[in-house]
This record gives structure tokens, sequence and C-alpha cells, in this order.
């Protein structure tokens, strides 16, 4: 398989390159030091995969993988990332990425990903769709706790007694939980929650 890897620090660049160079099956055809550079060289050179990192100037890799779905391009994205947040978690799966990993995999599990990927398959660091599924929960902590004792079947009033907040607080986390749930009201919210396992 042919690919390209894509990542603004020169010398992680260049290790990934050698080292993915090691494997029988991989031939690395060019290295790009930014989204856009990467863009051109996957134009021009038609890798069968882009290995690239998040954080790059001029054009991230979640901004690159977005442009080659939008062309309808058939080289795969694989990111490599040193942040687990939900939202590029997201953002990726959107955007059609096939692998998301962390940086500091080994490298025989990034080559395994990568002939994962070249299969058709899709390759995610456990870490990082744990870290993804946990975050998923738009509610608070507290809006959890103040839910919970509404499902219990207890009042405004009763919920603040038990919490030691005022009652108007409490209608202001259960509002804010009817609204983040886009819920119509308390008992859907509940609903919503339980059926999500969120509270």
């Amino acid at each position: 398989m042919k690919v390209i890897v894509a990542e603004d620090q020169g010398m992680l660049r260049g290790a990934l390159s050698a080292l993915l160079d090691l494997e029988d099956d991989i031939e690395v055809v060019a290295q790009a030091e930014d989204g856009r550079q990467a863009l051109e060289q996957i134009e021009r050179l038609r890798p069968d995969i882009c290995v690239m990192d998040i954080e790059m100037p001029h054009m991230s890799g979640l901004d690159v993988a977005e442009k080659l779905k939008e062309r309808g391009h058939a080289c795969k994205v694989v990111i490599l990332t040193t942040f687990s947040r939900s939202g590029y978690f997201q953002r990726a799966m959107k955007a059609g990425v096939r692998g998301f990993l962390l940086k500091d995999s080994p490298i025989d599990e990034l080559g395994a990903a990568l002939r994962t990927v070249h299969k058709g398959g899709r390759a995610v660091s456990p870490e990082l769709a744990l870290s993804f599924f946990e975050s998923e929960n738009p509610l608070s902590e507290r809006e959890r706790e103040v839910l919970r004792l509404a499902a219990e079947g207890l009042s405004a009033g009763d919920i603040a007694g038990r919490l030691y907040l005022s009652a108007g607080t409490v209608r202001n986390y259960l509002s804010e939980a009817i609204q983040k749930l886009e819920a119509k009201n308390r008992i859907d919210a509940i609903g919503i929650a339980e059926k999500n396992g969120w509270l």
C-alpha cells in the first residue's frame, strides 16, 4: 500500500516514515509538513492512505479529511494524535476518517491499523473510543443528580432540601437538562437520559 505521512514535527515525521518503510507491504511515497502540502500530494500521488496529525499549519488533518470527502477522493485517512478530545473524534468520524490512533501507540499497532484500513475496515484506539463514549453525555454531574431525584418522584422543593440548594437553583438545573436533551418536560428528559444510560 502507498502511504503519505503528514506531520509538522520534522523528527517525528522522519522517524514514522522510516519505521513504516521497514514494513514489507507499506511504501511511504511522500512526507508533508502541513495540511495544504498533504492535500496537494494526495491529489498528485493518489496514495491508498494518508497518516496525518490533527494540529498542523495551514490546514488541520481534519480539514484535509473533510476536503477529501467533499471531493470523493479514494485516499483513506488515518489520524495520529496526542489529543483525545471527543469533539475531534466526532468530527473525524463525520469526515469519513478510517483510523484514529494515539501517537504513543507502538509502531506495530499502527502497521496493523493501516492494514485494517486498507482492507476497508476501521481502526480506533480503545482509549479514544472510550473517552468519546464517556464524554457523549451532555449532562453535568449536578444535572444528573437532580434528574435522578426527579425520577424518584421528588418535587423541586424536596430535591432542594436533599441537595442543600434553593428551589430556584433546582428548577434551573432541571430546565438546563431539559434543554440539553431537547426534551419536552422533565418526564421526557428523565426518559431520554435513562434510555441513553446518562443517569
